[in-house]
């Protein structure tokens, strides 16, 4: 049987690109389903989504319907829709094949049909990468290797961050939930330091990126608020470097990762090193 880390051995992490950009558009049309339905918060944590391992898909919050609590998920293994009641698939939507127009239009017609606002009545607030706003049909022929290994990025960094979050508990304000957020795709928590709510107050945010015009690959990332001083910065621990180019973070690739001989444990001790140094030296 093959491992989960054997797995992510076998898929070269920038391979992975197109199988990425699939992935976020089908993650912005279960948003648009959350962001019409469900009570607004100041920092659209209402859109975002949480990663289920045991499914390993996203799941929106539950949208509270005339049928009983609905949550959409979008599994990545074969890259799907769902319709969900009570834990029971209720739809799926096979996405091989269908345009992201029919995507909404079918998922519309399921929330319509449960007394929900359709997604398609609300528009995304938020300005869209080009990989993903030129999706407009799911053709995952030839990337299935890559939404696998995909998913597979997503539960690491899900179990290293709920883990990373539960050891760190005691912080206040502390960490935030694990949240992966649509705009973006990363997946990650905030640590507050301060409680004053200023737009100075000290934090740290640690989590993982699927690739983006920084990186074409996944990476992890702990990025303290305010940045450190990009020309005073520490050594940190194996096996990642400092980014300094826009922002200033801890960076550890997962070509940089895959190099761990204890994958789980590296990683933790990387994480937990860098958000050390971003804890004790905000703002150096």
């Amino acid at each position: 049987m093959t491992s989960a880390a054997d797995l992510l051995s076998q898929t070269a992490p920038g391979s992975i690109a197109g199988a990425r950009s699939m992935a976020h558009n089908a993650a912005q049309i279960a948003a648009l389903a959350a962001l019409a339905n469900l009570a607004a918060r100041p920092d659209y944590s209402h859109t975002a989504l949480h990663w289920n391992a045991a499914s390993g898909a996203f799941e929106t919050n539950p949208i509270d319907s005339s049928d009983g609590p609905v949550i959409i998920r979008i599994p990545l293994s074969p890259l799907s829709m769902r319709l969900v009641r009570g834990g029971e698939a209720i739809d799926t939507l096979e996405l091989d094949g269908v345009s992201e127009a029919d995507c909404l239009a079918w998922l519309d017609e399921g929330l319509t049909e449960r007394g929900l606002k359709a997604a398609s009545s609300v528009k995304h607030p938020f300005k869209l990468p080009k990989d993903v706003v030129a999706v407009t049909a799911f053709k995952t022929d030839g990337l299935e290797p890559g939404l696998l290994a995909l998913g597979r990025w997503y539960d690491l960094a899900s179990r290293q961050l709920l883990n990373f979050a539960s050891k760190h508990a005691a912080i206040t304000p502390g960490p935030s939930p694990v949240y992966c957020w649509p705009h973006h795709f990363d997946i990650a928590t905030y640590v507050g330091l301060d409680a004053d709510g200023s737009e100075n107050a000290r934090g740290v945010g640690v989590g993982m990126s699927p690739g983006d015009k920084s990186y074409g690959e996944p990476y992890f990332y702990i990025n303290p608020w305010p940045h450190l001083d990009a020309g005073d910065l520490p050594p940190l621990p194996a096996p990642g470097h400092w980014h300094t180019d826009g922002f200033v973070g801890a960076i550890a690739t997962a070509t940089e990762v895959l190099t761990l001989d204890d994958r789980d444990g590296g990683l933790a001790d990387f994480i937990d090193g860098a958000f050390a140094l971003g804890r004790d030296r905000p703002g150096a």
